[in-house]
């Protein structure tokens, strides 16, 4: 028996290409022009080069146990997330009954329901691998700092480039991991209703672009940069 109904179908893979496709276009948005990640990735060269003009880096490694800390916060939140998931997944049959007690929740099956839940568990066991890989690219972030070179010594710049590329990759797994948060909030209108669904979907991936590309905030973030280039 079909479990999925043809629009359920439909609004599965529309949400999957969104996400998969929006991550496509950021990723390489972030590489030929300004985005978000794309303008950190020049404010923390400006700041590994400040860096090493100062004798004491007491405040950078503070700055980066805070970013640290906030991944990690991250991390803990969606062990909870998950342990709620998982037992409202033991408890499906009185969690439907519940849920179809509100008018304007779609009627379900039991087995549809559960893979809706299964479904929200796997976008929150990916979240929690990318959280906890950026804490980890992180504490390797420390560590180079704590090695940084003085100022003017020949490894100068190799020290600067690799330093920035690992902060970008931790960047870019906490992204990630955010993204999946983000993408998990559309995924709630699914048990509401497929063509809200879909419209969620569409939603998420327009505040997404909004804020990655044309954001106050990245307009700010160049304005300091472009004005380290005059």
């Amino acid at each position: 028996m079909n479990i999925f109904s043809t629009i359920d179908w439909i609004a599965f893979f529309w949400f999957l290409a969104c996400w998969g496709g929006y991550t496509f276009f950021a990723n390489s948005k972030s590489v030929k022009g300004k985005n978000l990640s794309h303008s950190l990735t020049d404010l923390r060269s400006l700041w590994m080069q400040a860096m090493l003009t100062r004798e004491v880096k007491i405040a950078d490694m503070t700055s980066l146990v805070a970013l640290q800390r906030t991944v990690t916060f991250f991390a803990s939140t969606t062990i909870f997330i998950l342990a709620g998931l998982l037992a409202v997944l033991g408890a499906s049959d009185k969690a439907l009954r519940l849920a179809q007690a509100i008018p304007f929740v779609a009627e379900h099956s039991q087995s549809l329901w559960e893979i809706k839940i299964l479904f929200m568990i796997f976008i929150f066991v990916y979240a929690f691998f990318k959280f906890t890989w950026a804490v980890r690219q992180y504490n390797f972030s420390l560590v180079m700092v704590g090695a940084a070179p003085e100022k003017g010594d020949k490894n100068e710049t190799i020290y600067i480039k690799n330093t920035n590329d690992l902060l970008s990759l931790a960047n870019k797994s906490f992204n990630y991991g955010l993204r999946a948060y983000t993408f998990s909030m559309a995924t709630i209108a699914w048990f509401i209703n497929p063509l809200l669904f879909i419209f969620a979907t569409a939603w998420v991936v327009a505040i997404l672009y909004r804020r990655e590309f044309r954001s106050k905030t990245l307009a700010a973030m160049n304005t300091v940069i472009d004005s380290y280039k005059k």
